[in-house]
């Protein structure tokens, strides 16, 4: 298909740098705190262009699965992505990774809703919290299993 049938201009053949700050996150991690526990597992799609998350997680009588789609967003210069559920939702996130610390914005970067967690010196594990008007969760996550490279 030529990109004028797709509507777009041509992708980069190579990925923007930026998505390299994601490879902390890649791998199976269990997730779990007060009232909530599952597992989210992330890997890179074949050409590097994309993370995914796949996402399950039960909080009491609720489970949450889904997949997360997360990309370089030259428009805002930020790594955006986009939420399928299982139940029908689409929700937007931006993600942002300096150092050790893990920042997703709901919506847009300087939302009230967001995680903020610090990996610990390993990478091996995430403490954190969610946050949003009203309420919020802490959260930890453990990796269980590693890249497959």
């Amino acid at each position: 298909m030529t990109d004028e049938i797709l509507g777009g201009a041509p992708s980069a053949s190579t990925p923007h740098p930026t998505l390299k700050t994601l490879d902390v996150l890649v791998g199976t991690w269990d997730v779990s705190g007060p009232g909530h526990h599952g597992t989210v597992t992330y890997e890179w799609m074949p050409g590097g262009h994309f993370l995914v998350q796949r996402v399950h997680l039960v909080q009491g009588d609720h489970t949450t699965s889904g997949v997360e789609y997360i990309g370089y967003d030259p428009g805002s210069g930020t790594l955006k992505s986009h939420f399928f559920g299982s139940t029908g939702e689409i929700l937007e996130y931006v993600y942002e990774v300096a150092d050790r610390e893990l920042t997703i914005w709901f919506g847009e970067p300087g939302s009230p809703a967001r995680y903020r967690g610090t990996f610990d010196a390993e990478g091996t594990s995430a403490t954190g919290a969610w946050a949003w008007p009203g309420g919020g969760y802490q959260s930890t996550m453990t990796r269980v299993h590693p890249a497959i490279c």
